[in-house]
């Protein structure tokens, strides 16, 4: 059921996608009413959450039968006795889906508000609280305590410390204020932790934090496909070149028994590091996380590589994966992005780069997997058959397995 606007974009971005969705492929099979309805459909779907909670199960350190009665008595506790079923998906045995209730259309909203920002109404649909530092604005006389209504501001239009705002906003759900209008706004640093604690959201799906951390991984479903179409083996050497925050490069260890070795890149260092917590935490001893610009990773002289640290010889990676920067257009759920049209094609150069380095990388008859998060032909479908193309020892190949994505 679609409560909420199409997710909110530019003009000349919307006439992209729409350009590149309705293709004269597509066209001529669905024809073009049916098609324009299939897109804007699929522009409706961005601005919702799915219709489940996916979470990945760390099977290096417990079976998903154990886990799953762990994580049924957790939201036992977190809803007050309400039961929420918890499916074990068909085709990848370690993800675990929650389903979302909702639209919920009987939440009474109150005179007091809160607004938030696009990105953290996104989590709130996702089963977050709110924290302090995606506060916006709140009414003048909010106090701790007080049941309030949290609003999204999809524009981007409010300013910040506002006492009203009677823009374009999104309901979210009603919840308790942790602090009141003058703490929040008190401009302390270390006001960072929940500002409104989510009680009755439009969308009821519960929180991950800090729930079974080294049990589970709160993972969106195509992502967690991903490492399983990659199907990387014991003793095997693997290269995550895009890795951050390290939630492939964690399934993939563990998809590997822990035994091989798990190369992990990422160009910003704070993020190398969350890897490390990642894996430290989730207790995988295979991974090796290295601060390194992927687009540099093919060593370019032949002396021989002794020290196993990037950039790497040639040849050097049973698998690969490149998953890549993006435009993150697919994303979910998306109420707005006020990217321009330059900002969102801007990748194509990045991701032809990368993909040339891990080609370059991959040892004959080894795997190299691309995905990205984004819906644009241009970054999907059109840098395969550049691929194809460019790189002439690599080839196209099926899934090693079929697998049913749940739709919602």
């Amino acid at each position: 059921m679609s409560i909420f606007p199409k997710i909110s974009l530019r003009l000349e971005v919307e006439n992209y996608l729409k350009a590149g969705f309705m293709n004269e492929e597509v066209v001529s099979v669905l024809g073009k009413e049916e098609a324009e309805r299939k897109f804007e459909t699929l522009l409706h779907k961005l601005s919702h959450p799915p219709s489940f909670t996916t979470v990945r199960v760390n099977t290096h350190l417990a079976s998903v039968q154990h886990v799953k009665s762990l994580l049924f008595d957790e939201l036992q506790k977190q809803f007050n006795g309400l039961s929420f079923p918890i499916l074990q998906h068909p085709d990848l045995q370690d993800v675990l889906l929650i389903p979302v209730i909702g639209p919920r259309n009987n939440i009474k909203q109150q005179p007091c508000e809160v607004i938030v920002g696009a990105q953290c109404g996104n989590a709130v649909l996702r089963g977050a609280h709110v924290y302090v530092p995606g506060i916006v604005s709140a009414s003048k006389f909010m106090k701790g305590g007080d049941v309030v209504s949290v609003y999204s501001d999809i524009k981007g239009k409010c300013k910040k410390g506002a006492k009203e705002f009677d823009g374009t906003k999104i309901f979210l759900g009603n919840g308790i204020s942790e602090l009141s209008r003058k703490e929040i706004f008190s401009r302390l640093p270390e006001l960072k932790g929940v500002g409104v604690r989510m009680t009755d959201p439009v969308y009821l799906s519960p929180s991950f934090d800090n729930v079974l951390p080294s049990y589970l991984f709160l993972q969106n479903l195509p992502s967690a496909v991903v490492s399983h179409v990659l199907d990387p083996q014991p003793g095997e050497k693997i290269l995550d070149l895009c890795a951050a925050p390290g939630g492939k490069t964690t399934h993939i260890a563990a998809l590997m028994h822990d035994q091989g070795e798990v190369i992990a890149l990422d160009k910003i260092s704070n993020k190398v590091e969350k890897i490390k917590q990642n894996a430290l935490l989730l207790g995988l001893n295979s991974i090796r996380a290295f601060c390194f610009d992927g687009t540099k990773a093919l060593k370019l002289d032949m002396v021989k590589d002794t020290d196993g640290e990037p950039p790497f010889l040639p040849e050097s990676f049973d698998r690969i994966l490149l998953d890549a920067p993006c435009s993150g257009l697919g994303q979910r759920p998306n109420m707005a992005c006020t990217w321009t049209l330059k900002e969102v094609t801007s990748y194509q150069p990045l991701q032809r780069k990368l993909f040339t380095v891990a080609a370059e990388l991959l040892k004959p008859g080894g795997v190299l997997v691309y995905s990205t998060c984004t819906v644009t032909l241009a970054e999907n479908e059109e840098q395969v058959a550049w691929a194809l193309k460019t790189l002439p020892h690599l080839q196209l190949q099926r899934q090693v397995r079929a697998i049913a994505v749940v739709s919602g």
